[in-house]
């Protein structure tokens, strides 16, 4: 393995346009390795690179870099290149490639292909964004019930070659239609003359190719499959999903749930490719309404615009109210939506939750209490900081702080499942968004504490 960085020759042939050196050194080298030299590299020197590989190990090679890469090579590439790179691609990568390209672009890429790879190409983009059909390939192997096993094993041999996987056999009838999936091992080891109908087979799990990718996401798990197909409404088989590529659709998905729980939209490219305006426009919308909600604790404030007159001592406290509310209801929240995305928690359990969650938020409100009473208590300048009356003050921000990190943490919790049982994603409840609503329940909650606890001293 090459590791994280070029090696010092590749990047000094590569600093002197040694090409034909660097063409005699790749052959030794496996197209992921080649990848990532090239992933540190300018297209125009990348593109340069893909000319002197064979044609084999460039397509091989360019699968394995990141699609963004891949739409910067495209233009680089000439005609003959791009033909030969597209047409050896696997098709569920190729449509990858081409969601990111331009329409133009894609439309030049579309005409380089062979008519088989096009009419896979069309089927494929036919599909909505992010459905079990855009990420299939149609690159497997069927067998019919009637074969024996030896037939089967002579079909695997004759048009095994490059298909996507050989673990699994597909078991259609006449008509297409996806009837049993057997491993290859059990027809290995059965009887030659027995048929494939009789060879034991697993519960037939498939896909259809409209279904969202949290559905694709949640069969593999749920299964434990390293592939499964994809059907029509008819249960006619259209193509497989590998669980490499489910890999690829998990990390996109969290990655946009852990771009919501900070508080914006998801983004639909790598972090350096958005524009100053895309990024703006991708991040001041929630900011904008975080914004307005944090208006509605100015407003709470001035209803208590006297009690902070006669005792300004109390706003010393309020940054330490609101943001144990608010942090105590992000961690609530963050808990909650993971364990609804991995299914740990499903939505009749919101009341199961709700119970779990007041008695968690009863006990970390009591743990931060007893904390913030004895720093104020027992502070040694607490009489000149605080006033003759500090211990009301402390009982005072300690009562508070029980309350609203109660409030905070079942706020933080429910919320998800209103919002999931609303149809929306449960990320939408950022983190920022749940301490916002705490910020204002914890300033109500604090000056109503003051307003009776100090009632006739500092009040």
């Amino acid at each position: 393995m090459l590791g994280h960085f070029l090696k010092p020759e590749y990047e000094e042939l590569i600093q002197k346009k040694d090409w034909e050196t660097l063409r005699v050194a790749f052959e030794e080298i496996d197209p992921p390795d080649i990848a990532e030299i090239l992933e540190d590299l300018p297209p125009e020197d990348s593109g340069v690179i893909f000319r002197i590989l064979p044609r084999e190990k460039a397509s091989l090679a360019f699968e394995y870099l990141p699609v963004d890469q891949q739409a910067e090579l495209v233009g680089t590439l000439t005609s003959d290149q791009l033909v030969g790179i597209l047409n050896e691609m696997a098709p569920d990568d190729r449509t990858r490639l081409f969601e990111e390209l331009p329409a133009e672009v894609t439309k030049r890429a579309l005409a380089t292909l062979k008519p088989e790879e096009l009419r896979v190409a069309r089927q494929l983009l036919g599909y909505p964004e992010d459905t079990a059909g855009r990420y299939m390939t149609p690159e497997y192997l069927t067998v019919k019930p009637t074969m024996t096993a030896a037939e089967a094993i002579e079909h695997v041999r004759s048009r095994g070659k490059g298909v996507e996987t050989l673990n699994v056999l597909y078991v259609v009838d006449d008509h297409g239609t996806l009837v049993a999936d057997v491993r290859l091992g059990e027809v290995v080891m059965a009887s030659p003359e027995k048929t494939v109908a009789e060879i034991p087979s697993r519960q037939l799990v498939s896909l259809q190719a409209t279904a969202p990718r949290e559905e694709v996401i949640a069969t593999f798990e749920k299964y434990d499959r390293s592939a499964l197909p994809v059907t029509d409404t008819r249960g006619v088989l259209l193509g497989i999903i590998t669980i490499d590529d489910v890999l690829d659709v998990a990390e996109a998905k969290a990655t946009e749930d852990i771009q919501r729980l900070g508080g914006m939209e998801a983004l639909e490219a790598p972090y350096m490719d958005i524009g100053f305006l895309g990024m703006v426009k991708k991040r001041g919308g929630w900011l904008s309404v975080l914004l307005v909600g944090e208006m509605l604790t100015t407003t709470a404030m001035g209803y208590f615009e006297a009690e902070i007159a006669r005792a300004v001592v109390l706003a010393l406290f309020i940054p330490l109210i609101i943001s144990s509310g608010g942090n105590s209801g992000s961690q609530a929240t963050s808990l909650i939506i993971r364990a609804l995305a991995v299914r740990e928690l499903e939505l009749k359990d919101w009341w199961r939750v709700a119970g779990r969650e007041v008695r968690n938020g009863a006990g970390l409100g009591a743990l931060l209490a007893v904390i913030g009473f004895l720093r104020i208590y027992f502070w040694p300048s607490r009489e000149k900081l605080y006033g003759a009356h500090y211990g009301l003050i402390a009982l005072t921000v300690g009562l508070s702080l029980f309350g609203v990190v109660l409030f905070g943490v079942l706020v933080g919790s429910m919320l998800p499942f209103a919002l999931r049982r609303m149809g929306f994603d449960p990320a939408t409840a950022s983190a920022p968004f749940v301490a916002t609503l705490v910020d204002v329940s914890g300033v109500l909650i604090y000056f109503t504490l003051a307003s009776l606890l100090l009632k006739g001293t500092l009040l």
